[in-house]
């Protein structure tokens, strides 16, 4: 199947009085895995549906491959999409509803059986034709829902959160069976979800919406370790974020005024964003928790505090622990501590301050 570059130019769409997308612009590379992440209200699924041409921008261009498709109504488009509730026919069997798209656009009976069977031995679902949609799981049903997609060879795959009806095991393994099949079949995909798990394993890039404007596109890493706003910060994982000020720097770092916390040293080369408030950004696992009575580091870079809650999470434990006049969120991986930590427990804090941002 052909790859193709999907670009949205300024574009802006409104109901009524209310924007719904501002001025956004994206390119999504030919081959990509491209998710739009965002909280519910941010554009993300309105987008999917303006380049499917379910709705239409006031203005701006949507360009495939350098073509103006803005005006073309959806089923000229060469775009397939794979909805949310799988939008599966109830009353067709799995092989005629994944033939329907073709019989619509009149391919002669042997090209049908041909392509049909081909789809359906790419989701691994050969033996299920007969059946119904209710005889078959969440998984099974959203594979048919890829193989009704895919069996027209569009030239954009669009999924509109296709993992949300599926428990957690099972969207993990759906997650990547989705990813492998887009790599062998080469489709431009854009996926849209509200999960930033699901985006950070399965996305080449993506972009952050919120208010229908885009606040960051890059990598799963980058964005993560690079957020360019408190927004993308605090949505993009967990993140302490704390109100600061510069108060003296020089050659190697910066001394920051920490609200709640006091003074802390910051290692920084170059200049320091601009403002004088700013905040000083660290990931849990930037954090280290120990024994109340550890000797501090040579740095001096650990604060004394109290263990207000603690969330199990399997892989680690989250820690709220209240320092000063703040409360900070810390992970412990499992299994590996010396210690044994409880609620209301007096610990120290230790901070990798190699691993903050300053926005």
């Amino acid at each position: 199947m052909k790859k193709v570059r999907v670009q949205c130019r300024h574009i802006d769409l409104a109901y009524g009085a209310t924007q719904v997308l501002k001025d956004l612009s994206l390119e999504i590379e030919p081959g990509e895995f491209f998710a739009l992440l965002g909280p519910s209200g941010s554009g993300k699924s309105t987008l999917l549906r303006l380049i499917a041409g379910f709705v239409r921008h006031q203005s701006g261009q949507l360009l495939v491959d350098g073509v103006d498709i803005s005006a073309r109504s959806p089923w000229e488009r060469e775009v397939g999409m794979v909805f949310q509730n799988y939008a599966l026919w109830p009353h067709l069997s799995v092989w005629d509803n994944v033939a329907f798209g073709l019989v619509e656009r009149r391919i002669d009976k042997a090209s049908i059986r041909a392509r049909v069977g081909a789809a359906l031995e790419t989701v691994g679902l050969s033996a299920y034709g007969e059946r119904r949609p209710n005889q078959l799981s969440g998984g099974q049903q959203q594979r048919v829902a890829l193989a009704r997609t895919i069996v027209v060879e569009p030239q954009l795959l669009l999924l509109d959160e296709p993992l949300s009806n599926l428990d957690k095991s099972l969207r993990a393994q759906m997650r990547q069976e989705l990813l492998a099949l887009q790599r062998r079949l080469g489709l431009t995909t854009i996926f849209v979800t509200h999960d930033q798990e699901e985006a950070m394993g399965t996305a080449d890039r993506m972009a952050v919406l919120d208010q229908g404007v885009v606040q960051q596109v890059g990598t799963p890493v980058e964005l993560y370790d690079r957020p360019l706003n408190t927004f993308v910060a605090g949505f993009v994982g967990t993140m302490n974020q704390l109100p600061s000020r510069i108060v003296a720097r020089d050659r190697t770092g910066l001394v920051l005024d920490v609200e709640g916390l006091g003074q802390l040293r910051l290692p920084w080369t170059g200049a320091p964003p601009a403002g004088e408030r700013l905040l000083l950004c660290l990931r849990p696992q930037a954090l280290s928790l120990h024994a109340a009575d550890a000797a501090a580091d040579p740095t001096g870079q650990r604060l004394s505090g109290v263990i207000e809650s603690g969330e199990f999470l399997g892989a680690h434990t989250r820690w709220v622990v209240r320092v000063g006049g703040r409360q900070l969120s810390v992970d412990t991986p499992h299994g590996i501590w010396p210690h044994a930590f409880s609620v209301a427990a007096r610990v120290g804090v230790g901070l990798d301050l190699k691993c903050a941002r300053l926005l």
